[in-house]
């Protein structure tokens, strides 16, 4: 699978200028997006529109202008819509089962985004919404690869979504998923404590089978779960006797703070001594299809040969050809993707 464009809204300045060496600071444990203007989307439609949705679709659409006859749409998010489903949640009780706000309604599903880029482009093609929590993103893009192998002249628009909803905020820091105590993105990875940062965004690709042109190819990506480090070290080298290291190969890891799962990032840096190590959820947050976040970095970093000096862990990196990420969600949800120069 080759990807040709991207776009990423977040919480950083990656749209619409991008700057990588400035590293924005997390507010009160969480990185929230910066939403820029969106002249796309008429007003009437945008003020309708829920957080989620209405950053995914800014997202999208100036690579459906670029791509006007998309055969289908493909998403992955965790909890996509859940701001506007505890609204209408809520709305059932406020006003007792009667008169109800329907905006709030069609916009709770985690499917509203493709839905919503599906109409407002006119593509009727195939649309998909993957909700598989942490690997929401990872089987969004074996979709991709499924259907490119079997209409190999087509194009999607492949893309990840989450937001920080005050619901699904507290039930994750409830849970532990989240920093109890204060932290700052800055020193996340000197925190030694439980949790991490909740982070949001919206990345977008557009994909298809053709080398010509593509900024960089996309292996199937490699995902499980389990809780057994031996395994995920298992896993680890079949994927890598599969798709073999060559020299200019870097690791991009999700790294997350959580002090609970430095064993599994530890295990596979000593699996792969001698690669540079690379983090970047200090600048994304943690989220379910953060994965989408970090496809979308290794573009710039292909592309621009240029890592941001506050996302090396350790070695040094002077030309980059392929990218080898590996993400843990929650310390059972382990994906592997290999990205290499096209």
């Amino acid at each position: 699978m080759y990807l040709h464009e991207s776009v990423y809204i977040s919480s950083q300045n990656t749209f619409p200028d991008m700057d990588l060496e400035t590293l924005n600071p997390s507010f009160e444990n969480k990185l929230t997006v910066k939403e820029p203007s969106y002249p796309g989307i008429p007003s009437s439609i945008l003020r309708r529109m829920g957080k989620a949705v209405r950053y995914g679709v800014g997202c999208a659409l100036p690579l459906l202008e670029l791509k006007k006859d998309l055969h289908g749409i493909i998403i992955g998010t965790g909890h996509g819509g859940m701001e506007d489903c505890i609204k209408f949640l809520n709305q059932i009780i406020e006003y007792e089962e009667g008169t109800l706000t329907p905006t709030n309604f069609v916009q709770s599903t985690p499917n509203a985004i493709a839905s919503q880029l599906g109409m407002m482009s006119q593509n009727t093609g195939h649309n998909s919404t993957h909700v598989h929590s942490g690997l929401a993103f990872e089987n969004a893009m074996l979709e991709a690869v499924m259907l490119l192998k079997e209409f190999p002249t087509h194009s999607y628009l492949l893309g990840g979504v989450e937001e920080i909803s005050t619901y699904q905020y507290n039930i994750e820091r409830l849970g532990g998923w989240h920093k109890k105590e204060k932290c700052s993105n800055i020193n996340l990875y000197d925190s030694n404590t439980e949790g991490s940062l909740a982070g949001e965004g919206a990345a977008m690709f557009l994909v298809n089978s053709i080398k010509e042109n593509a900024v960089a190819k996309v292996t199937e990506p490699l995902f499980f779960e389990t809780a057994d480090l031996i395994i995920v070290k298992a896993r680890l080298k079949d994927f890598i006797k599969r798709y073999s290291l060559p020299p200019g190969t870097m690791l991009l890891t999700g790294e997350n703070g959580d002090i609970r799962f430095n064993n599994f990032y530890q295990a596979l840096e000593e699996e792969l001594q001698g690669l540079p190590i690379v983090r970047f959820k200090h600048f994304t947050g943690e989220y379910s299809s953060v994965t989408s976040a970090a496809l979308w970095l290794c573009m710039q970093i292909l592309t621009n040969q240029n890592v941001p000096a506050h996302m090396i862990k350790t070695g040094k990196i002077e030309k980059v050809d392929t990218i080898l990420i590996y993400n843990c969600h929650k310390g059972i949800q382990h994906s592997f993707t290999m990205v290499t120069k096209s």
